[in-house]
């Protein structure tokens, strides 16, 4: 099964589920801003990334560079960021079996199936 990490004011986010609706895959939607995640579960998608947690922030978002920007912080300190304020998550993402891509551009998402 196919999970999308969607943002639905998202434009990359929406044509993210677009590719995933035109693919005819089974999917599933997570909606993180509405249903946040654990602590857990997005360690477990970083580590399905493949990257650091930085790589996942939003390093533009107002909240970063209020509370986070320049700051010396660990991976755990970054991960307990974004769980605090999901708003830091790039978007989409979207997981497939044991691998996973960040949909920017969403055409990256045609590489999981």
């Amino acid at each position: 099964m196919i999970t999308i990490y969607h943002n639905p004011r998202c434009r990359k986010s929406r044509e993210g589920l677009q590719i995933l609706e035109d693919s005819n895959e089974p999917f599933q939607i997570v909606k993180y801003l509405d249903d946040p995640l654990s602590f857990e579960a997005l360690e477990k998608i970083i580590d399905t990334l493949g990257i650091l947690p930085l790589e996942l922030v939003r390093k533009n978002e107002a909240i970063w560079k209020a509370n986070f920007k320049g700051k010396a912080l660990s991976d755990d300190q970054i991960i307990e960021a974004m769980v605090a304020f999901p708003k830091l998550i790039e978007r989409p993402i979207v997981i497939h079996n044991d691998k996973g891509v960040i949909g920017r551009p969403p055409e990256r998402i045609k590489s999981l199936f």
